[in-house]
């Protein structure tokens, strides 16, 4: 089709004839007509009218009214409290029980503090026991004054105190009335003096140290008799520790150095008094203590792993050389919500007559002393919070201890009022639980109960130990305004040794021993709070008026009630 087409084109243009046409032609070209406006940009808002009123104004008069706007109110907070240095608190209980104290303190500085402290209790109340029987006058007065101060510095720290004591008692044991209060009556005069240095240059490079030196001596009433009075307790007691610890990283290593002096003397060595009749003893006896160690810290303090050693040297009647185990391992869970532990530790003990008649009294002036070694005390546990307010502690731990002293009665006392020693080795496992509870500053509560397991190995129990015991402390503010204090303790399975057999006492293995009955003392305090600077009290003792033995033959009072007031100013 296409070659069809091409030929007839072809043909066609080679066949085509010439035309001419004649015309006229117009060659006229229009005149141009120029534009004389200038470009520009049209709006397409059309703008509105402004309308005008040809009237006269006429002005309303403008009237201001004021609405008065209540002052605010703004709850402020005294940033420091007002310190008042003067503290005076006076009272009388039941059974003629005076009560005194004065506290003196300087008020707020961050360079220095200082103070003073004074105070006196005192009871002529009778005593009975169970049955009712009427004891042996047990008169007693306490005063103890205080004199303290402290140093602080960007770099160190001092502190210092000089105290006294002068503490007067009767030997009351005796179910009688009718015996003479000189035969019976005894009074300790103690003064002793403390001072430290901390350092803390805040740097981990740098050593710091902790100096602590200590000196108290005690001193027993003189005899009746002017010609005897060598035969009374003279004891000095001196101490001296140093430790000085060092951080690098993760660890502290630290090392304590001590010296332990005890001189006890009473009478003249190997002799004998008569009336009373007692022993001449005089001791003298060093301990000097080195315990170095590591603590290292990991995972954000939440690993505490402890690790030392802890040596003893006993310069006495003979001189002997100690080492102990000291290791302690910790693990914080969630966020210290538990808080597992485990460790083992030893140590020596310097018995004194100053501090066994700390925990009994009546402990008779001529005794022998000896220290108390503990090879090992084994020890494990969990600690923690069960919520932002409640918290608790269960642990147990199994200890030894060789020359445990045991308080039984004096046979070479007549009267037999007195309490003297006997040692023994002990075994002792310990299991106890403890809780906790704070509600703010409004209501603290917390609770403890301990199960302890003795064997010894001479003597028939652990005398005058007890087997449970129950613990109990709460305290409630109510609108700042009243103030109520609890506590009290139980205590069950302790026992006596005795002679002869007496009533209600049992024999085991040619020993005789009597049950002492359980303690259940419960104290009750309330006070009203005046203002901030005046405060009543009423404080009620063994509330419960349980006439308990705290010790063998020595009934207690039974419930006291006392009241007074305190001042600050």
């Amino acid at each position: 089709m296409l070659c069809f087409l091409f030929f007839f084109i072809q043909e066609s243009d080679a066949q085509s004839p010439d035309v001419t046409i004649d015309g006229k032609g117009s060659r006229k070209v229009e005149p141009a007509i120029r534009l004389t406006l200038s470009p520009q940009i049209i709006d397409t808002v059309k703008p509105s009218a402004v309308a005008s009123y040809p009237l006269l104004a006429y002005l309303y008069p403008t009237q201001i009214k004021l609405t008065p706007i209540k002052a605010a109110e703004i709850e402020t907070t005294e940033k420091l409290r007002q310190l008042y240095p003067f503290y005076a608190k006076i009272g009388m209980g039941s059974g003629v029980m005076p009560l005194g104290q004065f506290i003196y303190n300087s008020t707020r500085s961050k360079g220095y503090q200082y103070g003073v402290k004074v105070d006196h209790i005192s009871s002529f109340a009778k005593i009975k026991n169970r049955d009712g029987d009427v004891y042996a006058p047990a008169n007693y007065d306490r005063t103890g004054a205080t004199l303290y101060g402290k140093i602080v510095d960007n770099t160190y720290m001092i502190n210092g105190e000089l105290n006294y004591l002068n503490h007067g008692f009767n030997y009351y044991g005796i179910p009688s009335d009718t015996i003479d209060k000189s035969f019976i009556s005894q009074r300790f005069q103690r003064i002793g003096a403390n001072i430290g240095y901390v350092s803390d240059f805040g740097d981990s490079a740098v050593m710091n140290y902790d100096v602590d030196l200590g000196y108290h001596y005690l001193q027993t009433a003189l005899p009746f008799k002017d010609s005897l009075d060598e035969w009374r307790v003279a004891e000095h007691n001196a101490k001296l520790n140093v430790k000085g610890w060092y951080n690098y990283k993760s660890e502290e290593f630290y090392a304590n150095l001590g010296i332990r002096l005890n001189n006890y003397r009473f009478g003249v060595m190997d002799s004998i008094v008569s009336l009373p009749l007692d022993s001449g003893r005089v001791r003298s006896n060093t301990i000097i203590d080195f315990k170095p160690g590591v603590l290292t810290q990991l995972m954000d303090n939440r690993f505490k792993l402890d690790i030392g050693l802890s040596m003893a040297l006993d310069i006495g009647e003979e001189t002997q050389f100690f080492i102990y185990p000291q290791a302690e391992i910790k693990y914080s869970l969630f966020n210290d919500i538990f808080i597992p532990f485990a460790g083992i530790r030893g140590g020596l003990m310097q018995n004194s007559f100053s501090s066994l008649s700390q925990t009994n009294q009546f402990l008779a002036p001529s005794v022998r002393l000896l220290n108390e070694n503990n090879p090992y005390d084994i020890y494990g546990g969990i600690k923690g919070t069960l919520s932002k307010r409640m918290g608790f502690n269960a642990n147990i731990s199994f200890k030894k201890i060789t020359n445990k002293a045991f308080f039984v009665t004096d046979t070479m006392s007549s009267l037999r009022n007195k309490f003297g020693l006997v040692y023994d080795t002990l075994n002792h496992t310990r299991i106890e639980a403890s809780i906790f509870y704070q509600l703010d500053e409004k209501l603290k509560i917390d609770g403890m109960a301990r199960f302890n397991s003795y064997e010894t190995l001479n003597e028939a129990y652990a005398w005058n130990l007890p087997v449970f015991e129950f613990q109990l402390r709460a305290a409630y503010n109510l609108f700042d305004k009243f103030m109520f204090n609890l506590d009290g303790h139980i205590e069950t399975g302790r026992k006596a040794l005795v002679y002869e057999m007496l009533d209600g006492a049992t024999e085991i293995d040619e020993q005789y021993f009597i049950g002492l009955g359980g303690i259940v003392d419960f104290n009750l305090g309330i006070s009203y709070r005046y203002n901030k600077r005046v405060t009543a009290f009423l404080q009620l003792n063994n509330m419960l008026s349980q006439r308990y033995n705290a010790w063998y033959n020595y009934p207690v009072q039974p419930i006291q009630v006392m009241g007074g007031v305190s001042l600050r100013f």
